[in-house]
């Protein structure tokens, strides 16, 4: 199988676990050839437009998806149901931008770099699987936000939108976000749940990085400025707002500076 074969297999498996151990198991192939100083062909693709899914959860628009509290133990549920849904697109986003942008002359180390990420997410997505196990709950036992590939849709055509939008935009705002939900579980003592969430906080930084690193690869070949281009990028596919507060130590350390992100407040694209 060629790169791009796998990365089809992936997206078209509906079952997670499925999904995941698939994702996993060539992940292990890639690296293990590289560390042999073989390279498996890349091949060609035409990736869908959506990834094969499961019946379950039911897709809802943003707004309809039920709130709970975050302080209950319905809410946490919840939540790590959420986090689960985020990892699973983010599973096929990663295999998707290696199968999509095949046009793109890019060096091993971009593939090298995404079939990584993709490995880390499938063994994210089995973390927080495993923590609704242990709250007699699994993933598709809740409805879910329905907007989550709708970023991969709008780029499926432009490899520096999707850059820019996906880890830059989307995976940055993890890192934001992980603190204060890292202390709601250590405050309910739900050790499992906190051990899993510090692994996704480790290893997110890098899929950050990865975005921030092979943009500014692309900006260098094609001599564009980086800061204004991801500005007008953003401002064109990304349908929302960013807000702080900023993890801005996590940020720098993926590579991103704060006049990337601050001049956006409030100006992104609805």
């Amino acid at each position: 199988m060629s790169l791009r074969d796998m990365s089809m297999e992936v997206l078209s498996t509906a079952d997670p676990l499925k999904k995941t151990a698939l994702s996993r198991e060539f992940a292990k192939i890639w690296r293990d050839a590289r560390k042999e100083g073989q390279v498996i062909d890349l091949g060609q693709a035409s990736p869908p437009d959506y990834p094969a899914r499961p019946p379950q959860p039911e897709l809802l628009a943003p707004r309809d998806v039920p709130s709970r509290k975050p302080g209950t133990a319905e809410g946490r549920t919840a939540m790590l149901h959420a986090i689960a849904h985020i990892e699973l697109n983010a599973v096929d986003l990663h295999w998707d931008i290696i199968a999509r942008f095949a046009d793109i002359d890019f060096p091993l180390g971009f593939y090298d770099d995404w079939v990584q990420a993709a490995d880390d997410e499938s063994k994210h997505f089995n973390l927080m699987e495993d923590c609704l196990k242990q709250r007699d709950s699994f993933y598709g036992a809740l409805p879910a936000h329905a907007g989550m590939w709708a970023s991969a849709v709008d780029t499926a055509s432009d490899i520096m939108g999707r850059l820019a939008v996906v880890p830059m935009v989307l995976e940055a705002r993890g890192l934001d976000v992980t603190p204060s939900m890292l202390a709601l579980f250590k405050q309910a003592k739900d050790t499992a749940a906190v051990d899993a969430l510090e692994v996704i906080y480790s290893e997110e930084v890098a899929h950050v990085a990865y975005g921030s690193k092979w943009f500014h690869f692309l900006c260098g070949r094609r001599n564009l400025d980086p800061t204004p281009t991801f500005h007008a990028l953003v401002r064109e596919y990304f349908h929302g707002q960013l807000r702080p507060p900023f993890n801005e130590e996590k940020r720098a350390e993926a590579g991103i500076a704060p006049d990337f992100y601050w001049p956006l407040v409030d100006q992104a694209k609805r």
